[in-house]
């Protein structure tokens, strides 16, 4: 059975099905829909922490799924922007995991995450996917996996 790494960029995912159709990712069903290509042995969902109520039922709802949920603070700046980036995070747990995997599978538009999922079939022959919503997912990042799936409504709540 194919080993699974699963990882999650929910700030990134939570805007673009936001800003392209106004709804919010379905975790449970893209689960359950890898869970038929093989086994989910690793599976993280990196987020920024407010501490709101909704906040924390979602990531109590990621738990349960079966995620690991990972938080960073939410830092305000005092020119009234906004800082909370797990590119590093994402990208060193995605390196630890692939050398244990057959497949790693990664929720994000951004495109720095391009040259890792080239460094990690290279180097490991790991299969990379990625999922993002058509139009705001970086064309290198597509380039760059074995397979991009386009989040559509069948994978919306």
């Amino acid at each position: 059975m194919k080993k699974i790494a699963l990882f999650v960029d929910v700030q990134n995912i939570y805007y673009t099905c936001r800003q392209a159709y106004g709804r919010q990712f379905n975790y449970r069903k893209l689960w359950q829909h890898l869970g038929y290509e093989g086994e989910i042995t690793h599976a993280s969902a990196y987020a920024i922490h407010r501490g709101d109520d909704g906040q924390l039922k979602f990531q109590d709802a990621l738990k349960h799924i079966g995620f690991e949920v990972k938080l960073k603070p939410f830092i305000q700046r005092s020119d009234g922007s906004a800082k909370g980036d797990w590119d590093v995070g994402i990208t060193i747990d995605i390196m630890e995991a692939a050398s244990e995997v057959d497949a790693v599978v990664l929720l994000s538009g951004d495109g720095d995450f391009d040259l890792l999922m080239l460094k990690i079939h290279q180097k490991y022959g790991v299969e990379t996917q990625v999922y993002g919503v058509p139009g705001l997912t970086a064309k290198s990042l597509i380039d760059s996996a074995n397979k991009y799936h386009e989040i559509d409504t069948s994978l919306l709540l």
